[in-house]
């Protein structure tokens, strides 16, 4: 099990292929290994790593709140002990406002994000919260499920067959993420808030999202592209927050192709 200590905490981390680095921020309630199909491909060009976040997985889950530049620090530590100084970054949603902090000196792709937080975001994610504990695991799976999937994604049966497969595997889930990590790090999403900070991004930046997600609506996107200097925009129809699976074959090497570019 590899650990490094970093910002008070140890974080857990795996390493896939070689070549300049690349960071691999996972969103809220997931673990890096969640990037595994994206990594397997991005690793024929990058040295892919991919970290537990604070909160979640084999990394230390402290009590909260966290912030997302608390965060972007705990990875500011681990690049350091991993002895790397520049570092390419994609971010998934909660991922994505970590790599917003890390982006005033690096390039980051933006999964599915946010400058900041409006009503119903916020509440969303507090009652993401409120049910945790309520459900069982393959019934908070289930309503994970319903905010980040499109239609389309639950209409094709293979797709589905995967869903419900997840939702098995929730149930059996050997290391479940306690209520408290996902509380923190909830906290992190609704306290982000650094739209009027953006302008300041001087590295390469790839928006990237949903047209038909509910969780972090394409507004959001559109926003956090129109305050980034030359930033790039890609927007997927008919593709909801889980883009990255439900478009899986155009995502990973759009985003490789655009990584080796900047």
């Amino acid at each position: 099990m590899t650990l490094v200590a970093s910002n008070g905490i140890q974080i857990y981390y795996e390493e896939r292929g070689a070549g300049d680095p690349l960071l691999l921020i996972m969103g809220l309630t997931a673990r890096g290994a969640l990037w595994e199909k994206h990594a397997e491909y991005w690793a024929r060009d990058f040295r892919c790593i991919l970290p537990d976040n604070r909160g979640v997985g084999l990394t230390d889950k402290p009590i909260g709140p966290y912030t997302s530049g608390q965060m972007a620090d705990d990875f500011a530590g681990l690049l350091a002990a991993l002895g790397i100084v520049k570092v390419r970054v994609v971010g998934c949603s909660m991922g994505s406002i970590v790599a917003q902090q890390m982006a005033l000196r690096q390039s980051a792709v933006l999964m599915c994000t946010w400058g900041r937080c409006d009503r119903y975001a916020r509440d969303v994610f507090r009652h993401i919260v409120d049910i945790k504990s309520r459900l069982r695991p393959e019934e908070f799976a289930t309503y994970i499920q319903l905010l980040v999937f499109a239609k389309r994604y639950w209409d094709n049966d293979a797709a589905f067959a995967e869903i419900e497969e997840a939702r098995k595997a929730a149930s059996v889930d050997p290391l479940p993420q306690p209520v408290h990590g996902l509380e923190a790090q909830a906290a992190a999403c609704v306290k982000h808030d650094v739209l009027n900070d953006l302008a300041r991004i001087a590295c390469p930046c790839l928006v990237i999202g949903g047209r038909d997600d509910i969780f972090t609506p394409p507004w959001m996107a559109q926003e956090v592209a129109s305050r980034i200097p030359g930033c790039d925009l890609h927007l997927y129809e008919a593709a909801g927050h889980a883009f990255h699976w439900e478009c899986i074959e155009d995502f990973n090497p759009r985003v490789r192709n655009w990584l080796l570019a900047h």
